[in-house]
Order: structure tokens, then sequence, then C-alpha cells
């Protein structure tokens, strides 16, 4: 495991690259599970278990993209197009015997929770980001789920890869209630999870619709926004309802929705906990 900070975004992204990427143990279990019997595999079954896990999902988005040539006039930017495009048998092939998170990080037990609460935090910003998406009636409402769902994959990268220097943001803000999450982890790493996954996005050639999706630098774009308030409001709500954020989250998703921020309370079901991380 990696115990102190890389020079530069470049070598992080050769550490991710030149390694094969974890993921969840249910995930490895189900895919084995529907390899023993092809012929029954149902795709959108398989597309949705892929879209339950961010480092599944950008695997395959991340192998699909050579195959499509220039045949096709758009990225492929849904894991159901990816499935459709490189058939189920060949899908299969392709992925075997994966390595896991859980395995990976079974001698950092606080590591493990840790981003195991993160992807838990990603899942519930991708089930609000599809949610609303479909209320504003967006057609690309799985690239919006995406999007979400991969906001912040460096984050669960660097945790995989280098726990002790996960842990050591994550130290920092719990010292310092007002330590802002970037200067953590610039004091950290020297760099911001964000720099690591826009290189990323361009190195692996993830489609540029995503690239699009997850920069919050263009969150006056609706679709944009969408993203970018579905992960804040997971982020806000991830201890429980009282995050003191949440009110401005209310007022700004409503403004997104067309809604009172007190009739999105309600659609959240926001006087109750969240559903607890797994593990």
């Amino acid at each position: 495991m990696l115990d102190h900070p890389l020079p530069d975004t470049d070598a992080w992204v050769l550490l991710f690259s030149n390694n094969s990427l974890p993921v969840l143990r249910v995930t490895r279990r189900h895919l084995d599970e529907m390899r023993a019997d092809l012929d029954r595999v149902d795709t959108r079954e398989l597309a949705h278990l892929i879209l339950q896990d961010p480092i599944m999902t950008v695997r395959v988005l991340a192998y699909i993209q050579p195959f499509h040539g220039r045949s096709l006039q758009h990225d492929i930017a849904t894991v159901a197009s990816a499935l459709v495009m490189s058939g189920v048998a060949p899908f299969f092939r392709r992925f075997v015997e994966l390595p896991t998170i859980e395995d990976m990080l079974k001698d950092s037990p606080r590591a493990l929770l840790s981003v195991l609460q993160i992807i838990r935090r990603a899942q519930r910003a991708a089930d609000y980001a599809q949610d609303w998406a479909i209320r504003r009636q967006d057609l690309g409402m799985e690239e919006i789920r995406i999007a979400a769902l991969l906001h912040d994959l460096a984050e669960i990268l660097v945790y995989c890869f280098a726990p002790r220097l996960g842990l050591a943001i994550q130290a920092q803000q719990k010292a310092d209630a007002d330590l802002r999450s970037a200067d953590a982890q610039r004091r950290t790493l020297g760099l911001e999870f964000q720099d690591i996954q826009t290189a990323l996005c361009k190195t692996w050639h993830l489609p540029s619709l995503l690239q699009t999706l997850i920069d919050d630098s263009l969150a006056d774009q609706p679709r944009v926004r969408n993203v970018t308030l579905a992960v804040r409001l997971a982020r806000h709500s991830a201890t429980g309802w009282d995050n003191p954020a949440l009110p401005d989250d209310y007022s700004d998703i409503g403004g997104l929705l067309n809604l009172t921020p007190d009739a999105i309370r309600q659609r959240l079901g926001a006087e109750a906990s969240p559903e607890p991380p797994p593990g």
C-alpha cells in the first residue's frame, strides 16, 4: 500500500492505470453467479448491478471506449450501451477474477469502513440524481446517474491504494470542522481529488459528456447542477438530517425542480435517518 503522496497527477494516473482496480465483493459475487449461466443473463439486470458500483462502472466505460471506433458519432456514455456494444459473452470473458475492495483493505479496517461509506454516499447521490432527472424529463437519465456515481471516484481510489493518506485527510477534517475538504486534500496530497479525477477522465478516454457532467464549475448548466446538488445532498445528509447546510440544499434543489423547499424536504423524507453504511 502507498503511504506517501505521489509527486503529481500523472503519477497517480499511472498508479491507477497500471493496477487492476478493485470492485465491491458483492459485485464480483453476482458477476460470478451470472457467468455460471450466461444464457440466462438479463442485460438490464447486469447493467443495474454495474451501476451500483462506481469502480465497476468506470471499468466498463473505459473498456468499451476504444471499441466503437469512428463508426459512431457519439461516445458510449451509458452502461446499457456498453453492454450492447461488447456483447454479454465477451464482457464476462474480459471481467473475470476481479480483485475486491474488501480483500485489498483487509488489513486496514478503518479505511475499508470509510471507503464503503463513500461508496454508499455515491450510490445515494446517484439515486437522487436519477430521480430528479426523471422529474425534469431528462432523456439521458442514466448519464446523469453515472456522473453522480463517479463524481468522487478519485477519493475512492485514493482510499483503496493509499488508505493512510485517505485517513489522514479524514482526520484533519474531524479535528477542524472549518477546514475545507479541498484544503485537507492539498495538505496531504499536494493536490485535490478533482485534479486526479480530471486527469483520469482524459487518460481513460471517458465520454466527454461524462467529463462535463462531473465538472462542478459548469453548475450553471441544469444537467450539471442536477449532479452537483445530488452529490452535495448525499454528502450533507450522510450522518443525518440535522446538518446546517441542508436548508440551503433544499432551496437550491427546489429551484432546480420548481418545488418549494418544504416539498423537497417531504420528498426526501428528511425527518428520517439516512440508510446506514454497509459493513
